[in-house]
């Protein structure tokens, strides 16, 4: 696989945010099928970084259901896979340099 088809979308929110401060860890979300041997290569060959280490999650979906006009309605939201990437010391990633 490419490393656009393995790496998703870096998750900003608080938490990771407060990781990447203290731990100079980065959370990406990526493909399931992924391993972390392929996360590891793909982060290093698209943004130009020493990984040190590499931790995984997969997310299941929950159940979801509301009460709309037309009645009820029920559904899931897609489980996911996210991968918590530390990087070497000194190493950095800025997400808004391009901006």
């Amino acid at each position: 696989m490419k490393a656009t088809q393995i790496i998703g979308q870096p998750l900003i929110s608080e938490k990771s945010t407060k990781l990447q401060e203290k731990l100079g860890q980065y959370v990406f979300l990526v493909n399931k099928n992924a391993n972390k041997i392929e996360i590891k290569k793909a982060i290093q060959d698209f943004y130009g970084v020493k990984v040190s280490a590499v931790s995984t999650a997969i997310l299941p979906g929950h159940n979801k259901s509301k009460f709309t006009k037309a009645g009820f309605i029920k559904g899931s939201t897609a489980s996911y896979k996210k991968a918590f990437v530390t990087l070497g010391v000194g190493e950095k990633i800025d997400f808004y340099a391009s901006i």
